[in-house]
């Protein structure tokens, strides 16, 4: 079994800085991708940022140029750093991890963190 667990979120100003981590644990050889997924109240989920082991990472058209993804792979973690926040970035943000399983790959989720920009 594989969990993930967050932290970083918060409640700041807009203009200001957040960095997010995610970190993975339990029955690891080798993950895949990981990234960072938002969703706003009401909304499905939808990709913030992915970065795969090797390769360029992508992000979504509203982060680009604000946000950066990295992860470590020996301490199975992945973070987002925020930066310039705007208040219509608030959103719960959850952490993903594709490990293989067989001859596919299977996702799994943090528990999610609220990230709050005020005005």
């Amino acid at each position: 079994q594989v969990q993930l667990v967050e932290s970083g979120g918060g409640l700041v100003q807009a203009g200001a800085s957040l960095r997010l981590s995610c970190a993975a644990s339990g029955s690891i050889n080798r993950i895949n991708n990981m990234g960072w997924y938002c969703q706003f109240p009401g909304k499905m989920r939808e990709l913030v940022a992915q970065m795969p082991d090797g390769g360029d990472s992508k992000y979504s058209v509203s982060v680009t140029g604000r946000f950066a993804i990295s992860r470590d792979n020996a301490k199975a973690t992945v973070y987002l750093q925020m930066n310039s926040l705007k208040p219509e970035d608030t959103a719960v943000y959850y952490c993903t991890a594709d490990l293989p399983d067989g001859p596919v790959a299977r996702r799994y989720w943090g528990q999610g963190t609220q990230v709050t920009v005020s005005s």
